[in-house]
């Protein structure tokens, strides 16, 4: 039989070959060794990275999926947690568990206090939570997964959010509120205290999502940054999750979510007593739980010490600050807010300068871009490799805003043109159906990456109707078509 893309190969390949293979399907990604990237990478060298390999290597095996059987795992996530429960404050009380990322810990907490609730007979009707507007999309996940509504509260002019509006949406059926330390979107810290507060007077759980700064916020704070309290020092807030494979510095995926103690924990714990093949207990989402991710996040904290994790967060923040005064010098571009972490956001202030024309200009220039809306602006969450980065990075997008200044038919063509249609389209269903559509697209057989770096939106004409393969004509066609019907 010959073999075929769509099958497994027929007989073996030399794994040298194969290998050789992956090395040039990764020729296309974008460039993180070299600082060209604005978030998913927490890179630190190779030597460092090699050094996670071998820490993930020797456990590459393992599995913790029974904590009585790979004892050595059990030992390294316990550390873990201990050692991440004493940065953020907490007391010998403290306990948690490790997680396959940070959308694992938001899920986790989202399943454990709607238990809580239900346990205690506290909700009546559809539980529901309430998050800030700029909370992580990972909470509307965990909203739908389990059966919770997420209630929105806004945000105050500082992008922070209002906490008179919390208090406001809190009824019988509240079961938790959330606060970010910081939000991903502007980088601000919400008023956690404030959350704490209002959670002790009514008796609700408060979680912190500390994914984006759990191991790096401290750090800032030690260097002597004024950065709002945020952890376990507040008496109200009963949980926190913190990302180890971000500013960890640890092998993806790597995550932690600590309780106040036990008697949260006791509910985000899975146990099943009748099935034929033993009785199952689970700490968390995943059954199996891969070896080499727990060990690596070990080792990194091991490896880093404070003394290393102060010296990257010395790092970060004076290139974040150059970053920021350097975005805020060049004519039409400002930054929103003044973020008291690694991220922030920026948008244009210009009419003539579509930002997201120059997200188009900077790809093109090799930068990755991150893209967003409401208000509509562009987003870097620097890593201490960002620092030999930066000065081009700056003079670049000087060279963008200039060049979308002169060519203002760019906020037509390419993703300027997706992506401002995306964000200004009123009726928000229709988005969601066709941005569903595209993912069936692309995730369906014979599904295709699109590109959306240059060139402009085809006509619907009987020829582009015919591209059926290429989903990012038709999506560029789908929001012509809702411009055009329901206009800006």
């Amino acid at each position: 039989m010959d073999s075929s893309p769509m099958s497994i190969p027929e007989k073996s390949r030399p794994r040298e070959e194969v290998l050789d293979a992956m090395r040039s399907f990764g020729q296309a990604d974008p460039d993180y060794k070299n600082g060209r990237t604005w978030s998913l990478v927490y890179y630190l060298g190779e030597e460092y990275t090699q050094f996670l390999k071998d820490a993930h290597g020797m456990f590459f095996s393992a599995n913790g999926l029974n904590p009585m059987a790979f004892k050595s795992l059990k030992r390294f996530e316990s550390e873990v947690i201990r050692m991440t429960a004493t940065l953020l404050h907490g007391d010998e009380n403290v306990c948690g568990t490790m997680t396959a990322g940070g959308t694992e810990s938001c899920l986790l907490a989202v399943k454990t206090y709607r238990d809580i609730a239900k346990n205690k007979r506290l909700s009546v009707g559809k539980p529901e939570m309430i998050l800030p507007e700029s909370a992580h999309v990972a909470w509307e996940k965990g909203a739908k997964y389990f059966g919770v509504k997420a209630v929105h509260a806004p945000l105050d002019k500082n992008f922070r959010v209002n906490v008179n509006a919390v208090r406001k949406k809190i009824n019988r059926r509240t079961i938790m509120i959330l606060g970010s330390a910081p939000q991903y979107p502007h980088g601000m810290i919400d008023p956690i205290e404030d959350l704490g507060q209002l959670a002790r007077e009514k008796n609700i759980p408060l979680h912190v999502d500390a994914c984006v700064g759990g191991y790096l916020l401290p750090f800032v704070e030690q260097l002597g940054y004024e950065v709002p309290l945020f952890d376990f020092r507040i008496p109200g807030v009963t949980s926190i999750s913190a990302d180890t494979h971000k500013y960890g510095y640890a092998a993806k995926g790597a995550s932690t979510i600590l309780y106040r103690n036990i008697d949260y924990l006791k509910h985000q714990i899975f146990v099943y007593e009748n099935w034929p093949g033993g009785i199952f207990a689970s700490p968390a989402i995943l059954g199996t739980r891969p070896g080499g991710s727990i060990a690596a996040a070990w080792a990194a904290m091991q490896a880093m010490g404070q003394e290393g994790y102060l010296e990257n967060a010395r790092v970060i923040m004076k290139t974040t600050r150059c970053l920021m005064d350097g975005v805020n010098s060049i004519k039409g571009l400002e930054v929103l807010g003044d973020p008291p972490m690694s991220l922030f956001a920026f948008h244009s202030i210009d009419k003539n300068v579509n930002i997201y024309a120059v997200g188009d200009c900077m790809e093109k220039k090799g930068w990755h871009i991150d893209r967003q809306q409401r208000p509509e602006c562009l987003h870097a969450m620097v890593t201490p490799l960002h620092s030999d980065a930066s000065s081009r990075y700056l003079t670049d997008l000087a060279e963008a805003v200039e060049y979308v200044r002169n060519h203002p038919e760019l906020a037509t063509q390419g993703a300027a043109a997706m992506y401002g249609m995306i964000a200004n389209v009123p009726l928000r269903g229709m988005i969601r159906k066709e941005v569903l559509n595209m993912m069936a697209d692309m995730y369906g057989p014979g599904g295709k990456m699109p590109d959306l770096a240059g060139g402009e939106l085809p006509e619907d004409t009987e020829d582009t109707r015919e591209q059926k393969t290429d989903w990012a004509a038709k999506a560029a066609m789908a929001f012509v078509k809702l411009k055009q019907k329901f206009g800006k």
